[in-house]
C-alpha cells in the first residue's frame, strides 16, 4: 500500500500528503500523559470499602487457624500414620495435614494482602520526574514524607481491624518453622544411649537365625548377629537393629592387643557394634591378614584387634564394645549393653 492510499487522518504530523515526505516532529517522544483515574467503588462507598475490610481481616484469621493447625498435626498424627485419601492414594497423615496447613497459612495471607491493595489502598498513579540518585537533604525530606502519605493512604491507622489482625498472622506464621526445629534431631532422651542387648540375650546370627556356639565362629570369619528376641516381622525392627547389629570375629587371643578387649572377649571371639562410628552406615568389609574392617561409605577403618580404633578416615572415635561369654547352654550371650552409644556422635551425648 503506497501512502497516497493512506487516510490522511491516519497519518502522523508532519506528513506530506501529496508528496509522500516525512517531516520530522519537534519531539517523537512526546509524554502522552497518563490517563483519567477512575475511582473503584471503595474510594465512593464506605460500605464497599468495610466489606474489603472484613475480607481481608477473615483472610488474616483464616492464615492464623491454619497456622494453629500446623501445630496441632504434630501432636494429633502419628509419624508412621498412613491414610486413604481420594485422589492421592496412600499418604502420610502428618505429611498431608503439615502441608496442607502450612499452604493455607502462607496463602491466605498473601491473598489478604492482595486482595488489601486492590481495594483499599490508593490506586492513584503518580508520575514523577527522574533525577540524579543523590542523598540530599531535599531527596530524604520527599521520600519521608512519601512514606508518611503512603501510611496515611494504605489506612493502617485507621483500618485498625485489618492492622490487628494482619500482625496476627504474621506473629504466627514464623511459629511453623519452630515447630519444624523438632525434626532436627531426636529430643534430648536416653533412646540412642541403649540399645535392646541386656545381660543373658543370646546372639543369634542374622542368616540362620539359630543361637551361636563358639564353635560356629571360625579364626578369620566374620559373623554378623542380633539380640535374641528380636524379629524381622517386629513393627520396630528397623529401630533397633539400627542401634543393635553385631559384628563378630574371631581372633588369636594372643593377637589382641587391647587388654580390655581380651577381657571382654570370649576364646577370641569378639563382639563390635556393626555401625560406624562416622554417619552410621553398616561395616561389612573385612580383612583377615590384618583384621581389619572398613565401612564402604568413607572408607573409615577400624582395627579389631586393638580396641576397633580408628586408623584411617573420617570416623570419630571407635567402634563400641559388647562384653560377652557363655551361658550353661554352650551359647554365646551378652553380659550387658555396650559400653558407649553406638554409631556416630549426637549433641545430647556430650
Amino acid at each position: 500500500m503506497s501512502s497516497q492510499e493512506i487516510p490522511e487522518e491516519t497519518l502522523p504530523a508532519g506528513q506530506d500528503t501529496a508528496h509522500g515526505a516525512v517531516k520530522v516532529a519537534d519531539d517523537p517522544f512526546a509524554d502522552p500523559g497518563l490517563p483519567p483515574h477512575k475511582p473503584r467503588i471503595q474510594d465512593i462507598d464506605e460500605r464497599a470499602a468495610r466489606r474489603s475490610e472484613r475480607a481481608v481481616a477473615f483472610m488474616f484469621v483464616l492464615s492464623m487457624l491454619a497456622t494453629v493447625g500446623f501445630i496441632a498435626s504434630y501432636v494429633i498424627f502419628p509419624v508412621d500414620k498412613i491414610v486413604y485419601i481420594w485422589p492421592f492414594g496412600r499418604v502420610s497423615a502428618l505429611n498431608f495435614a503439615l502441608g496442607w496447613t502450612l499452604g493455607l497459612a502462607l496463602f491466605f495471607i498473601g491473598a489478604g494482602a492482595v486482595h488489601w491493595a486492590r481495594t483499599l489502598m490508593s490506586d492513584v498513579e503518580v508520575a514523577d520526574e527522574r533525577h540524579p540518585i543523590e542523598a540530599s537533604p531535599e531527596t530524604k525530606a520527599k521520600v519521608m514524607s512519601d512514606f508518611a502519605a503512603g501510611a496515611a493512604e494504605s489506612g493502617m491507622g485507621r483500618r485498625k481491624l485489618i492492622r490487628n489482625t494482619m500482625f496476627g498472622a504474621l506473629s504466627l506464621v514464623p511459629l511453623s518453622g519452630l515447630v519444624l526445629l523438632r525434626d532436627m534431631g531426636p529430643l534430648p532422651e536416653k533412646k540412642l544411649r541403649t540399645t535392646m542387648w541386656a545381660k543373658g540375650l543370646q546372639l543369634i546370627n542374622m542368616n540362620t537365625h539359630e543361637p551361636l556356639r563358639p564353635e560356629d565362629v571360625a579364626v578369620g570369619s566374620l559373623t554378623f548377629a542380633m539380640p535374641e528376641g528380636l524379629s524381622e516381622h517386629d513393627h520396630h525392627f528397623q529401630v533397633e537393629i539400627a542401634k543393635a547389629a553385631l559384628m563378630i570375629v574371631r581372633i588369636q587371643p594372643e593377637d589382641i592387643k587391647d587388654k580390655r578387649e581380651l577381657e571382654w572377649s570370649h576364646e577370641g571371639i569378639v563382639a563390635f557394634s556393626k555401625i560406624c562410628t562416622h554417619v552410621g552406615c553398616p561395616i561389612s568389609l573385612y580383612e583377615q591378614q590384618t583384621h581389619h574392617v572398613l565401612c564402604p561409605c568413607h572408607q573409615s577403618t577400624f582395627d579389631l584387634s586393638d580396641g576397633a580404633r580408628v586408623i584411617f578416615g573420617p570416623a570419630g572415635h571407635a567402634l563400641p564394645q559388647l562384653r560377652i561369654g557363655v551361658n550353661d547352654k554352650g551359647f554365646l550371650e551378652a553380659l550387658g549393653d555396650f559400653d558407649e552409644p553406638v554409631g556416630p556422635a549426637f549433641w545430647e551425648r556430650g
